[in-house]
């Protein structure tokens, strides 16, 4: 018999595959649900080899499986838990959720629940503003904002550490409960934790009144943030465990800062480039006078247009930009100009313009 076969996976397949092929399987063929009760046995007796790693491996190496006593036994002889069989005295009903029924049939062989975790503190995002200079120059910002820190009190373990434990009394100190419950494959023990230790087996004797148990407390905290020069708006900045702290001492959250940028009266950042527009007077441009251009780095730089420069397309200076995020070199500040016209024009003015006209190439 195929067991690979009858369950429809491969020979590498997983445990989880395994388990998934087998529900679906089951519950195709079920007797209750007008399947074939055989098919039914080869699915379960698949079942029972392929999920037990040293039954699969005998199968696996020796095409059966041995019993303890040194003879062979066939493979689906017994679950190895619990009592009754499943095609006896059981009855099979389905009128519960299949996944809560399944999971509760894995739980019980013969693997344990894990004991409660405390949860790990929350993360926690706040802002800063900075200006268009800090972003260029770089800057450190110290931050307060509201979280859960530990409690001074008892340290964040929720209790007074002076008074002890006791004794759970449910559990007798052992942590655990075994309940047994009905499936329909029978009845079996399942091994829990305890619901009122938590799995510990012992109970503090006096709750911490500072924290009421919880081992944190709501408080104000500061933060220290560092901004490298070239930061873009609206990048996020994380500070590793500068968040919430965790229950009774697990993990801290994390603090993730969002860098705003306000915007600039006459800078408009594109990238790493900077752009600004500059008024030109039309004399000045005849006669090649330079202009002067403000950086963002606070000098001023004289720039000269020239000759038949369009003024459609920006005038670039290189290198006075922002500082560019992989860390090299800066980007460009573009000059957007744009041609100022006198409004009137004096007799003597027009009068020169015109003697220039035919100058003009």
């Amino acid at each position: 018999m195929d067991y690979y076969h009858i369950l429809g996976v491969s020979k590498n397949a997983s445990e989880e595959d395994v388990k998934r092929a087998f529900r679906k399987l089951a519950h195709k063929h079920h007797p209750d649900k007008g399947g074939d009760e055989k098919k039914f046995k080869e699915i379960n007796e698949a079942y029972q080899v392929l999920s037990d790693r040293a039954k699969r491996a005998q199968y696996d190496r020796f095409g059966r499986v041995f019993s303890a006593g040194g003879g062979s036994a066939p493979a689906g002889a017994g679950f190895g838990f619990g009592t009754g069989s499943p095609f006896g005295e059981v009855r099979f009903d389905f009128d519960g959720d299949m996944g809560d029924i399944f999971d509760a049939f894995f739980e019980g062989m013969g693997i344990k629940q894990r004991r409660r975790t405390y949860r790990s503190g929350s993360d926690i995002e706040a802002a800063v503003l900075i200006s268009l200079e800090e972003a260029f120059r770089g800057t450190e910002k110290t931050i307060e904002y509201e979280t859960l820190t530990k409690c001074a009190t008892c340290g964040g373990q929720g209790h007074d550490l002076e008074q002890g434990f006791l004794t759970c009394s449910v559990c007798d100190g052992q942590g655990e409960i075994k309940e047994t419950r009905q499936s329909f494959f029978g009845s079996f023990t399942q091994v829990k934790p305890c619901g009122k230790c938590f799995g510990v087996g012992q109970i503090p004797k006096k709750i911490c009144e500072q924290c009421r148990g919880g081992g944190r407390v709501p408080n104000k905290k500061l933060a220290t943030v560092h901004i490298r020069p070239g930061i873009a708006d609206n990048q996020i900045i994380k500070v590793k465990g500068a968040g919430e702290a965790g229950e009774r001492g697990a993990e801290h959250g994390d603090l993730y800062i969002r860098v705003r940028v306000k915007k600039h009266p006459f800078f408009e950042r594109r990238g790493d480039d900077l752009v600004i527009q500059k008024e030109v007077n039309l004399i000045h441009l005849l006669l090649q006078k330079k202009i002067e251009v403000p950086t963002i780095a606070g000098n001023r730089l004289n720039i000269e247009i020239p000759t038949g420069f369009d003024l459609r397309q920006p005038l670039r200076i290189p290198n006075e930009g922002m500082p560019k995020r992989q860390g090299y070199g800066r980007g460009n500040l573009f000059v957007e100009l744009e041609l100022k016209l006198p409004h009137k024009l004096s007799p003597k003015a027009k009068k020169l313009l015109e003697d220039l006209e035919g100058e003009a190439e």
